[in-house]
């Protein structure tokens, strides 16, 4: 579908001039309608928080395969860096279980209980920079962070330009939160246990190498997304 095409499904026709321009403008044409459809589901989106992409779709599905495998219970999830809530709530629906996600940002935070409300879910929504205020232990730890180094060339203008750097960026060439997250993660993680990650396709061997100082005897599984890409990491603690 053409953005213009998107334009004329989604908004009403007395709106559509103003959408062509905000378009003409370099605009993303999610925050133009304001919503977009993430596996079967409406959620709103603004310049508050990342627009959910089919990679994150592909996270969720194979997420929640995983669990399906992996566990023979319900299963208590934990979402970092949840932005507009599409992760979390994804999995609250599908899998009818416990699931607290966090945010940095209260702007993204309000989005996010928007969309829990919006798609009937039950959530439990954390302000927090990465594991900090959690209190709880989880079966399962699910995150697409920012991975983006700074300077990347490939970031295109219209992300650039328009999508919360908070979200995107990160130190250390992209793996700081990935480092943050797995040197802290097993004070909140059960024995038998999941993280799962969203990655930038160049970052499989340096996370791996990441998790081998946190999680020397786990299960690490490297998946592909659908351009045949790096892009998923799965780490099973038994």
């Amino acid at each position: 579908m053409t953005d213009i095409e998107y334009l004329k499904k989604y908004l009403p026709e007395d709106k559509m001039e103003e959408g062509i321009q905000k378009l003409e403008k370099g605009i993303p044409v999610q925050y133009i309608v304001g919503n977009v459809d993430f596996y079967g589901n409406i959620f709103e989106v603004n310049e508050n928080v990342l627009i959910p992409r089919f990679e994150t779709e592909e996270l969720v599905d194979k997420t929640i395969n995983y669990i399906n495998e992996y566990f023979d219970k319900k299963v208590k999830i934990v979402d970092i860096g949840t932005g507009s809530g599409c992760i979390a709530i994804t999995l609250q629906k599908v899998l009818d279980t416990e699931v607290d996600a966090v945010d940095i940002s209260s702007e993204a935070l309000e989005v996010a209980k928007r969309n829990n409300l919006n798609n009937k879910t039950k959530v439990n929504f954390i302000k927090g920079n990465l594991l900090d205020n959690l209190k709880d232990k989880y079966d399962v730890l699910i995150s697409n962070p920012p991975y983006i180094e700074y300077d990347d060339p490939e970031v295109m203008d219209i992300v650039k330009n328009n999508e919360p750097h908070l979200a995107l960026y990160a130190d250390n060439k992209g793996l700081a939160c990935y480092e943050e997250i797995l040197k802290n993660a097993n004070k909140y993680l059960n024995k038998k246990s999941l993280i799962a990650f969203e990655i930038g396709y160049k970052q499989a061997s340096s996370i791996k190498e990441i998790i081998s100082k946190y999680f020397k005897d786990s299960i690490v599984k490297v998946e592909k997304d659908l351009q045949n890409r790096d892009r998923f990491i799965f780490i099973f603690n038994k």
